[in-house]
């Protein structure tokens, strides 16, 4: 007989390697990541400008781009002037008649002056948000109220937005809206 104490042979179900699982997991969360960095700058650009940096102003530092390339903040008067020019530009792509540009631009004014005052309301909310949140104690119950006051504000914003939406596409004939779908990107 021999001393020697018989070893285990090497089980093949936890010996498989792991090759790319740290690659696998490594991509997925660089992806991850990029796609909340995409959705704040997304976010920010849309809501308040160019959107880099805290505060008004143009070139490096502090502000970067906010408001613009010459500074500023959100002006409603430029917004239905540029909402204005995109219909007229939208207008002459799809071939619209003059009555249909005229009925698009008052469908489109009416949405911009009625989303105005809800964005106001959203970005009112958020120094809100921050004294609640920088406050000596918490109030979780207005936190909460403030949540969904703003998911209140975001929503009615969404369906005028819709509305908007809905009845410019009314006043187009189908091969104009099929016209404005070849202008819009892949997908999107």
């Amino acid at each position: 007989m021999s001393d020697q104490i018989p070893t285990p042979a090497p089980s093949t179900a936890s010996a498989k390697p792991r090759s790319g699982w740290l690659a696998k997991t490594a991509v997925i969360l660089a992806l991850g990541l990029g796609l909340v960095g995409a959705g704040a700058v997304a976010t920010t650009s849309f809501s308040q400008g160019f959107g880099f940096g805290p505060g008004p102003g143009f070139g490096p530092g502090p502000g970067h781009w906010r408001g613009g390339p010459f500074g500023g903040g959100f002006d409603p008067a430029r917004a239905e002037e540029r909402a204005d020019r995109m219909i007229r530009h939208i207008s002459v792509e799809v071939d619209a008649t003059a009555e249909q540009q005229e009925k698009l631009r008052t469908i489109v004014k009416n949405a911009v002056k009625d989303m105005i005052p809800m964005r106001e309301k959203l970005f009112s909310a958020r120094q809100e948000a921050r004294s609640l949140l920088l406050a000596q104690n918490i109030d979780r119950t207005a936190v909460e109220k403030l949540r969904t006051d703003r998911l209140a504000v975001a929503d009615a914003l969404s369906k005028r937005f819709t509305q908007a939406l809905v009845d410019a596409a009314e006043v187009l004939n189908p091969d104009q809206r099929h016209k404005l779908e070849e202008l819009l990107p892949p997908g999107g």
